[in-house]
């Protein structure tokens, strides 16, 4: 994974050492969002061996969509699914995936002066939607729960309609139950950080 991984990145260096545009604004515009990056997940807890569980780095992808109210201010909607493996003394025990629905408000900082670059920092709401699958393969149930995220990034303007993008985000939510049969076996920990990068292009 970490090949493709750095590909992508030389790839968007590539073209922000390329781009010429000036710094947009969004305001009535709509635009879809797509990125992928890495997840860094928080330990979460067996019940059943009375530890945390160590979390390795995860993936992360998905997009959605963003609509600017103003000049600096953008309303964006995003799902993203990521998934990453929890760990027992180095033995692999559990994995865990995450649907995460997220709605929140940008600040946007347009200013001539830093060209195509508009940074942007945010925050919002999120509904946590989980599963997990032991290693013996047997499904397991992880209560939905909500939570809520601060974000930041930047998107830099190749052309009009389409921007690389780099975002930060931060998730805080309750622990959730993990069962299996029914039995409460463990907790999971939603709280997350995770750092990706894409592309967003504007339709007017």
């Amino acid at each position: 994974m970490r090949k493709p991984f750095v590909h992508v990145c030389v790839v968007l260096c590539l073209l922000v050492a390329a781009g010429s545009a000036a710094a947009e604004s969004i305001k009535g515009r709509i635009g879809v969002t797509g990125r992928v990056g890495m997840h860094v997940p928080s330990d979460s807890r067996s019940s059943l061996l009375y530890q945390d569980l160590e979390t390795d780095i995860g993936f992360r992808g998905g997009g959605g969509l963003i609509f600017g109210i103003t000049d600096n201010l953008a309303l964006e909607f995003d799902v993203t699914h990521y998934w990453f493996d929890a760990e027992f003394v180095s033995i692999k025990v559990q994995e865990f995936a995450t649907t995460d629905i997220s709605l929140g408000v940008q600040y946007r900082f347009n200013s001539p002066s830093l060209g195509p670059l508009v940074p942007y920092v945010g925050g919002g709401v999120d509904v946590l939607l989980s599963d997990t699958t032991n290693r013996y393969g047997e499904n397991g149930h992880v209560d939905t729960v909500p939570g809520v995220h601060a974000n930041g990034g930047v998107d830099y303007f190749i052309t009009k309609q389409l921007a690389v993008n780099a975002d930060l985000k931060v998730v805080a939510a309750p622990e959730a139950d993990v069962k299996f049969r029914g039995v409460k076996m463990g907790d999971y920990d939603p709280t997350s950080f995770s750092a990706t990068v894409g592309f967003r292009f504007f339709f007017n």
